[in-house]
């Protein structure tokens, strides 16, 4: 049995993946933003004894600390951060919403740093910790698509700040990977999207379960394979 972090796990992927994880028989520490309308997630929790919830909110510096206080010292061999923004409807370079671009920034690229920083002890406790930050394919260089500047710029940044922080743990007993879930049925994805959140979630566990130290600083699709930056 693992110890496993979610972040974001009130809806989506990180609550399939909480769902899977704790399925399985690991213990799951899912981590909400708004603990108290987390329905399903609590509906989740209270059907498993595997499933602690804790509130953090990636867009809050303080809130990542005090979850750092309350969650404390012990071993956490796995850390998915799922949390993340669309970043709003107005986001070409006509019609862009400067507000929401910051907010945006603090919650998908500076907030999934903070954690990290948070959380690196607890991960090297584990001896083979492995840190996984969601992100897009939004974010590579590489996908032929305009507009989107709120949420494809801050998804490419925090996918430079897992490839950092593979180079800067290279002596740390952590993995650090960036995964591109794929176009998930969620309430972010939308109902024609491509795969359900449970492949998705399926998916994610099979590729961390396979990573080796060797495999740190890559970004992978659901389905394994490495996703052109």
């Amino acid at each position: 049995m693992s110890k496993v972090m979610i972040v974001g796990a009130s809806r989506g992927i990180g609550l399939e993946l909480t769902k899977q994880y704790a399925e399985a028989g690991d213990h799951v520490i899912a981590c909400a933003r708004d603990t108290a309308a987390a329905e399903k997630l609590d509906t989740l929790a209270k059907g498993s004894d595997h499933i602690t919830i804790k509130q953090l909110d990636i867009g809050d510096p303080k809130s990542i600390e005090e979850a750092r206080s309350n969650i404390g010292d012990s071993l956490i061999d796995t850390l998915i951060i799922v949390a993340g923004t669309t970043g709003g409807q107005h986001q070409t370079l006509d019609d862009l919403d400067i507000e929401e671009w910051h907010n945006t920034l603090n919650i998908n690229t500076i907030g999934p740093a903070l954690v990290a920083r948070a959380f690196k002890s607890n991960l090297i406790e584990s001896g083979n910790g492995n840190l996984m930050i969601l992100s897009s394919q939004l974010g590579a260089s590489t996908w032929p698509m305009g507009g989107m500047y709120i949420y494809s710029t801050t998804k490419a940044a925090v996918g430079k700040i897992g490839k950092i922080l593979s180079l800067d743990w290279a002596g740390d007993p952590i993995t650090v990977s960036v995964m591109h879930p794929g176009w998930v049925q969620t309430d972010m994805g939308g109902p024609q999207a491509e795969i359900t959140s449970e492949e998705s979630a399926s998916g994610i566990r099979k590729v961390i379960a396979g990573l080796t130290k060797e495999d740190s600083g890559n970004f992978y699709k659901w389905n394994g394979d490495i996703h052109p930056w």
